[in-house]
């Protein structure tokens, strides 16, 4: 699909998101600008997602995270019912749309039976890793774009362990996403 099909595609969506269609509305006619937001899909590297906030398929937002969330999903359920059982823990940042980003994917999540540990408050990473040892979930996501600009956020993804996703991890988690 070329840019200006994709931008209108996300445009008449009739569910979409009042600021992201806002937004979209607002770069009508500025293709440089339709192009940097709709050229490429973002993409699930290792350990997660980052990029700058707004519209777009190269941009953080609800969609995006429901998509790599959905892939995440998939992954764990392909693990057995044992791993997609076990659950996942979820924290978040101070980030701008850290807070929605991660009632999203708790929300996906749970649409795919896997249970969500979505923490009460602002926390760091390193309780993310602890949380899923101490609980024994099966991964964690924390939503934060670390040392990045205040524009952008992310969506870092943990395994079993606590640790980041490696490689191969990362890849599985690519595949269902389709990226």
């Amino acid at each position: 699909m070329e840019t200006m099909e994709k931008y209108e595609s996300w445009l008449a969506q009739p569910e979409l998101d009042d600021r992201l269609r806002t937004e979209l509305e607002g770069m009508r006619g500025d293709e440089q600008r339709i192009r940097d937001c709709f050229y490429q899909e973002l993409m699930f590297g290792t350990a997660g997602l980052r990029a700058k906030l707004g519209a777009g398929t190269n941009r953080m937002n609800v969609h995006i995270v429901r998509r790599a969330t959905q892939g995440l999903a998939q992954a764990l359920l392909k693990y057995g019912a044992d791993a997609a059982n076990k659950g996942v823990v979820i924290a978040y940042d101070s980030r701008h749309m850290s807070r929605e980003f991660a009632l999203e994917t708790a929300l996906v999540l749970c649409a795919n039976g896997i249970p969500a540990c979505l923490f009460d408050g602002i926390r760091t990473v390193p309780q993310v890793s602890f949380a899923v040892r101490e609980l024994g979930c099966a991964g964690g996501v924390m939503i934060t774009a670390s040392h990045n600009p205040p524009e952008y956020n992310g969506y870092k993804v943990f395994d079993h362990t606590g640790c980041q996703l490696g490689v191969e991890e990362s890849e599985r988690v690519m595949a269902e996403i389709g990226t």
